[in-house]
């Protein structure tokens, strides 16, 4: 089966799986672990941080990030599709004791209008603002790639009112990718980043949480807090090691493969596309037509051994990962052609 659903269905090929079995392994809660601890080294360099740590995923590590760095009651800005703010179990104001203020923006960005209106320096009424979060890449948008002059802009708008700029950076090295730039000038003006592991780099579990020594010391006190300390965690950080190595390099093949189907797609009748927003390994699309709705084209698609989910009776989104070949590209959208034409 081919799977569309997510990057997160990839599976590790027995390399990584070898890699495993060779880990050398210690105690992580008492910094024991080498393969861990060589892990969150090269973290830090790629993202240019001082320190990063390793914590289970990225809901964790977003969680862990805003808890170090907000305090109860105050306000935490982000886009009005941010996954933190939809898909994260409201986790920000349940246990961080956040007010979070959705903002407009096109394509994932903060319009910065908006966000000049929003922060607040807080008074005997407002809450002050706490910290700004942005999203690179922005998955509701469509996997679009934050550039780092707006992501320079936001951070020295936070900073000017004493707050934070925080970056869910899930899948920044498809920003990276799609940018052609480093990572590390992506992250630059943030005080925390996160990425996820188990997303496009294609390992099993695991995130990384990047930025100053002081903050990932006290990160590492929340990591404990919420049940985040792993012992010999070696294990899983050797596939998340050889995922950098091995599978960072191939994210462009994963966009132009997201490109490929895009350009099908956009060709078919009944098909509504916005081509600007496919800059990563995503594809955004509604199914406007009378005789077949989203569901039902997942469904033939089924028949077809490529697995897709649609998000309503319209919005379908498909996700290329690195466990896929330009073979099965060409077969998805032969699939779509038969089916759609």
């Amino acid at each position: 089966m081919i799977d569309l659903r997510s990057d997160t269905k990839s599976l590790p090929p027995p390399e990584m799986l070898q890699a495993i079995m060779d880990a050398e392994l210690g105690d992580d809660v008492d910094g024991e672990d080498p393969t861990v601890n060589a892990l969150e080294a090269r973290c830090a360099e790629l993202l240019g941080k001082e320190a990063a740590l390793f914590v289970p995923s990225g809901t964790h590590g977003n969680l862990v990030s805003i808890y170090t760095l907000l305090r109860p009651g105050e306000e935490l800005i982000c886009h009005r599709l941010a996954h933190m703010y939809h898909y994260e179990r409201g986790g920000i104001s349940a246990i961080c004791g956040a007010l979070v203020r959705p903002i407009p923006g096109d394509y994932g960005t903060l319009d910065l209008n908006a966000l000049a209106d929003t922060l607040a320096r807080g008074d005997l009424h407002r809450c002050r603002t706490g910290g700004v979060a942005l999203e690179n890449t922005h998955n509701n948008c469509g996997g679009t790639a934050l550039t780092p002059e707006h992501t320079a802009a936001v951070a020295d708008m936070a900073h000017e009112f004493g707050a934070f700029l925080h970056i869910d950076g899930a899948r920044i090295f498809n920003a990276a990718a799609a940018l052609d730039l480093p990572p590390a000038e992506l992250a630059a003006p943030a005080d925390a980043i996160t990425f996820c592991f188990s997303k496009s780099l294609g390992a099993p579990v695991g995130s990384a949480v990047c930025g100053s020594t002081e903050f990932i010391h006290k990160a590492r006190e929340a990591r404990k807090l919420f049940g985040g300390g792993m012992r010999q965690a070696g294990i899983v950080a050797a596939a998340a090691m050889w995922a950098l190595e091995n599978n960072l390099p191939k994210l462009p093949d994963d966009h132009r493969h997201a490109r490929q189907i895009a350009g099908t797609l956009n060709s078919l009748p009944g098909i509504e596309l916005d081509i600007r927003s496919v800059q990563s390994n995503m594809v955004y699309f509604s199914v406007i037509r009378d005789d077949i709705n989203a569901p039902q084209l997942c469904q033939r698609l089924l028949a077809h051994g490529i697995k897709a989910k649609s998000r309503n009776d319209q919005l379908i989104r498909f996700v290329t990962h690195v466990n896929m070949t330009d073979a099965d590209v060409d077969s998805i959208c032969s699939a779509l052609a038969e089916i759609l034409t």
